[in-house]
């Protein structure tokens, strides 16, 4: 299943800032739709105005059996409703970091950087999927999408400057941080 995020003038996030990390930034679009499907449509006319990322689960990956488990045991869902705040962040790598082993790649984003363990802390308050989409061809090697309830925004600078402050990170050649609230319908 593809999961497709794309950026353009509707959609149920409203975008409140697009802000490049390191790296080419992306368009600032008004609003972002989020659909899930079993093929990726193209964009019938390219547009300077709109963008399309998309990416897909996988299995976890750096991740050993314990870690998993304490994840699953305090990880929250997507899609809550107290959740109205989210952040997509897209990111690529070095090709430095593709060209080192699974092996290394891990002892770099556990053994070194401890994204598993210093991460536990933030939930079930932040919600979190990762996509992959290197093989896709996409810009970008994962999308990272989180969701919070807007008591919960500090916390989450706090995860974001811890994350971008490891060994990992020194990794990332382009990233690009997008600020969103969920569009709220009224009766």
């Amino acid at each position: 299943m593809f999961r497709t995020f794309r950026g353009g003038q509707s959609g149920g996030w409203r975008v409140t800032s697009i802000s490049p990390v390191t790296g080419e930034p992306l368009p600032f679009v008004p609003a972002l739709s989020i659909t899930d499907s079993e093929a990726v449509s193209l964009p019938l006319v390219p547009s300077r105005n709109a963008w399309r990322l998309v990416g897909v689960t996988s299995s976890l990956r750096y991740t050993e059996r314990p870690e998993k488990e304490q994840l699953v045991a305090v990880q929250a869902g997507l899609g809550r409703l107290e959740a109205t705040s989210a952040a997509l962040i897209p990111i690529r790598k070095s090709q430095a970091w593709w060209e080192l082993t699974q092996e290394e790649r891990r002892k770099i984003f556990e053994d070194r950087s401890h994204h598993i363990a210093s991460s536990l802390r933030y939930l079930p308050a932040i919600a979190r999927q990762l996509y992959h989409c290197r093989d896709l061809g996409e810009p970008f090697d994962f999308l990272t999408w989180f969701e919070f309830a807007p008591v919960h925004a500090a916390l989450f600078e706090e995860l974001v400057a811890m994350l971008r402050r490891t060994e990992e990170w020194s990794y990332v050649e382009r990233e690009v941080d997008l600020r969103m609230v969920k569009e709220v319908l009224s009766a």
